[in-house]
């Protein structure tokens, strides 16, 4: 059995929410970190990606499966779902992700003053 996620994996106050670096679209590499540990069922991605809609969730789980990031598998039978896993390319994007992340921890702040200036409109433009 699984370890379930996190439901504060990727809280407002989360280093990857400030992350530059997109890789697909603005909740891709979230959802890659998610898969880190294995296959998940939608429900389970829902929970640390609440703040994503789960229409533009089924968007992006596409749009990864489309790019061979992400493979999905429809399990059958009397408890019927579908489970998503990284492929072995999608997995590969977990090092980058990780880097980034940790660039996005060393410069936490300045990233959140350079918003909160800009923000206010006392960022030198």
């Amino acid at each position: 059995m699984r370890q379930p996620l996190p439901a504060d994996m990727f809280d407002e106050l989360c280093p990857s929410s400030l992350n530059p670096i997109r890789f697909g679209d603005k909740w891709a590499a979230l959802i890659i970190r998610c898969l880190e540990d294995g296959p998940r069922r939608f429900s389970e991605l829902r929970v640390p990606l609440r703040r994503v809609t789960p229409k533009v969730l089924t968007q992006s789980l596409r749009s990864l499966e489309r790019d061979g990031l992400v493979s999905r598998t429809v399990h059958a039978g009397a408890a019927a779902h579908v489970e998503y896993e990284l492929t072995p390319v999608g997995r590969s994007m977990l090092e980058p992700i990780a880097v980034a992340c940790a660039w996005v921890s060393q410069h936490w702040d300045e990233l959140l003053d350079a918003r909160e200036s800009y923000d206010t409109g006392t960022a030198a433009r």
